[in-house]
């Protein structure tokens, strides 16, 4: 791996096309070095966006009227703008309380200590997030005391000299308030606990998650439509108009709620709304009286494109280098105990201290102050510039650049002209590159928004100086440090819509939106040609099952038979207790198909067996057949005062006796189909067990979880053989979603106040009507229904009903398709 040294590293050790997961390996028998093997995937935990659409929530439904339905939208609409304006004064918090912090002189040792107590607060928190609104549970993302830890971690990090941002953890803190604020409750603090059952669901927890992140990015940047677009672009999988609405409005609170204090505060004029964003661009215009100047010209895309593709090139370098320092971590540092990663992150800070004043010694050049554009205030700019051992009437362009706040930096590279030299922009690129590329991943919560858009304008301000020193053109210098920073951004985490929108908000120039697309397109298309973007980088490593917004063109050759999984651990409409509990305690899935057997001889097994006999009856009385809709709506008929619709339902009736009826419909019950000779498995689960008997065809009725069974046994719900189903406990929706979202494990389950023979109607609490698809369908198909409704279990039914297998988010991710596709490649 010596290629990493030079430029070409990205494409040596950043291209994963040949990249082949341990799974891969084991279908095709390969083996390979432990070196470069990934990581090993972790067993995370799907959200269910789709509804259950069980008895309970019917109950629910029917008691729903318009009234009831219009004061719940009201609901929604005043959590997400309490959503809105939390966001944005956590966001006004953290700001202010920095610059006290930064005053006071404390640094990165109180945010280590606050890293120490929450793990998943490392970071921006938007990967976790991400896959959060991709449908993938990351335990504990969205708790309260991970955002204490954010919140807290950030400020000190910020404070402390770190070169990391605050715009990252504050869209992760604006997602956990989206998701904690409508749940009334608390499992960091018991006590805060209020009775409000409603939106207790990962479809409402998502919306609300979406919402909340959304807000982060408004407040950060100031823009609320950028906020809207990245909580789209990036994250959710499921959308639609009203959730649009509700976001934006999010949004909007977000960014007036922390404009309205920031512009109180700093000018003593409230409501006057001056400083939108936690990152202010400032305003971009030409000296007044100099006709010379414009902003760009045709002539600069030219130059706009080269810098996308440097911007993409640096991107992917950048990436490829965490990478490599992320899979070190994980190896090295994370298994070992957490003081190490506290001495890392100690580590970094003092090494950035230390190269930060060495530079700015010998490095930094001493120059002198000459007059700036006239949107630069020159009282402005002599708050800004640092001396740093020079004399009177000079400043130090290094120390400068290193010794203030990143915004103010950011804001110098694109206002001020003339203040920095080409080498000087040079050596801090090098320098901010490496030393924020190696932060990025240490101990402690770290945005990297700012540190790019800063690294990128250095760049995009050293274009600009060289095309005026040594080519003399007539180029805007801010413009070309807007570009650059946009290039590197968005060759680091490859966004191109939202990113587009967010910068043109936080410039409000709004000419500005042909360059940055441009640039921003050509960055992403170059950086993709070496790897992934960072985000998608370290979900990657984390094992997330992440599902892209669309499967390869050649993955339509597979099938749902092709990847679903035929081995099935079902229940049965009534199942004794004892059953429930052993499949519950030696299995680890989370939903389970509700079947019924199809035998030869039915008659004779519902003779003196109660159980066999009221899961027959009920699988009967879901058969739907052509001649039993007819007579029911033929009853539903006979009502009709017309006679002609009565003496039709009556010809009908009195040619299609009930005997030829019941005849046709035990025909159907009593047929047997043979499963799919592909399905069979190498080799039987039991020596006892012929294959037909392992796969006998089983009829689908429905899907229920585990959540489901584990409430129904600690409630009690169950009834005795010498009684009917009917006499069994009946839960309502708010006592089965009570315990949302930690519902309780079968292992906390008393068994001594479990009669193992009675037997549980399990038919009123499953969902009768979840989404399937047919084993012929094609993967993207599947692929589409899957991520597009946001499901979490999708059975494959044949066309007689029964079920063949079933399909989870891990049967749709890229290593497993590219897995079954090769396997396909050799059975061909």
């Amino acid at each position: 791996m010596a290629c990493c040294g030079g430029g070409l590293c990205c494409q040596c050790c950043c291209n994963e096309g040949d990249t082949r997961t341990p799974e891969e390996l084991t279908i095709l028998g390969e083996t390979r070095e432990v070196e470069d093997e990934i990581l090993p995937r972790k067993a995370y935990e799907s959200l269910d966006y789709d509804r259950c659409i069980n008895e309970p929530f019917l109950e629910v439904l029917e008691g729903l009227d318009n009234k009831k339905a219009r004061k719940y939208e009201a609901i929604k609409w005043i959590l997400v703008f309490a959503i809105g304006v939390s966001t944005g004064l956590v966001s006004f918090g953290v700001v202010y309380a920095s610059e006290v912090v930064l005053k006071r002189g404390h640094g990165t040792n109180t945010a280590v200590a606050v890293k120490r107590l929450i793990p998943v607060a490392a970071g921006s928190g938007i990967p976790e997030i991400k896959s959060y609104l991709n449908g993938v549970k990351i335990p504990g993302i969205v708790r309260l005391r991970t955002f204490i830890c954010k919140v807290t971690g950030v400020l000190f990090a910020v404070a402390g000299g770190l070169f990391v941002g605050k715009e990252g953890p504050m869209i992760h803190s604006g997602a956990i308030l989206g998701a904690g604020l409508p749940q009334f409750q608390s499992i960091t603090f018991k006590k805060i606990r209020f009775h409000f059952p409603h939106f207790r669901s990962d479809r409402d927890k998502r919306d609300f998650v979406s919402a909340g992140a959304a807000a982060g990015v408004a407040a950060a940047f100031g823009a609320p439509i950028g906020g809207t677009l990245f909580s789209l672009e990036e994250g959710s999988s499921f959308w639609n108009q009203t959730l649009t609405w509700k976001v934006l409005f999010c949004s909007m609170s977000a960014t007036f709620t922390l404009n309205f204090f920031r512009s109180g505060i700093n000018f003593n004029k409230w409501g006057s709304f001056q400083l939108p964003g936690l990152l202010n661009f400032g305003e971009f215009k030409c000296v007044d009286g100099d006709k010379t100047c414009h902003l760009w010209t045709a002539v600069d895309l030219a130059f706009f494109v080269l810098v996308g593709v440097a911007g993409g090139l640096l991107g992917a370098l950048f990436n490829c280098i965490n990478k490599r320092l992320t899979k070190y971590r994980m190896r090295n540092v994370h298994p070992k105990a957490r003081f190490i990663r506290v001495l890392e992150s100690l580590l970094v800070c003092m090494v950035t201290t230390l190269v930060i004043f060495v530079a700015s010694v010998t490095l930094g050049e001493c120059r002198d102050l000459v007059s700036t554009n006239n949107n630069t205030s020159t009282q402005e700019v002599n708050s800004t510039i640092r001396r740093f051992f020079c004399y009177n009437n000079t400043y130090n362009d290094m120390a400068t650049l290193f010794f203030n706040p990143q915004e103010v930096a950011i804001h110098q590279l694109f206002h001020q002209n003339a203040t920095f030299s080409p080498v000087t922009l040079l050596l801090f690129f090098v320098l901010y590159f490496f030393l924020s590329c190696w932060t990025y991943g240490v101990s402690v919560p770290s945005g990297l928004f700012v540190p790019s858009l800063l690294c990128g304008a250095s760049l995009g301000r050293l274009v600009a100086n060289v095309l005026k020193i040594n080519f003399h053109m007539q180029v805007y210098a801010g413009t070309f440090a807007l570009i650059g920073a946009a290039a590197f951004l968005g060759g680091v985490v490859r966004m191109t819509i939202s990113l587009t929108v967010i910068l043109i908000e936080s410039t409000n120039e709004i000419t500005y939106g042909l360059p940055i697309m441009i640039t921003l397109m050509v960055a992403k298309w170059t950086g993709d040609f070496f790897n992934k973007g960072i985000y998608d980088i370290h979900i990657h490593l984390k094992g997330v099952p992440l599902l892209e917004w669309e499967t390869e063109v050649e993955m339509d050759k597979l099938t749902a038979s092709d990847i679903m999984e035929p081995n099935l651990t079902y229940v049965y409409p009534h199942t004794r207790i004892q059953s429930l509990v052993s499949i519950l305690r030696t299995t680890i899935y989370h939903a389970f198909p509700v079947v019924t057997e199809n035998r030869d001889n039915e008659k004779e097994f519902m003779k003196g067996n109660i159980l066999i006999s009221n899961n027959i009856r009920f699988k009967k009385s879901s058969v739907l057949t052509r001649a039993g809709e007819q007579r029911r709506r033929c009853q539903s008929m006979k009502s009709y005062p017309s006679s002609e619709l009565r003496n039709v339902c009556d010809e009908q009736t009195a040619v299609e006796p009930a005997e030829e009826g019941q005849d046709i419909l035990q025909q159907m019950l009593e047929r047997r189909h043979v499963p799919y000779p592909n399905l069979y498995p190498d080799q039987s689960p039991s020596e006892e067990w012929t294959m037909e008997e392992r796969f006998r065809p089983l009829t689908f009725h429905g899907l229920i979880l585990r959540s489901q069974l584990v409430n129904l046994l600690i409630c009690g719900v169950c009834y005795a053989e010498n009684q009917s189903s009917a006499s069994q406990t009946r839960l309502s929706h708010s006592e089965m979603t009570e315990d949302y979202p930690r519902f309780p494990d079968i292992h906390d389950l008393d068994l001594a106040l479990l009669n193992p023979r009675m037997i549980v109607d399990v038919t009123p609490y499953m969902n009768p009507c979840p989404y399937t698809v047919s084993p012929n369908t094609h993967v993207s198909q599947v692929f589409n229904l899957f991520r597009t409704m946001g499901l979490r279990h999708l059975p494959v039914v044949n066309a007689v009903g029964e079920i063949v297998g079933i399909i989870t988010r891990h049967n749709l991710t890229h290593e497993f398709l590219v897995a079954k596709l090769r396997q396909h490649y050799i059975t061909i």
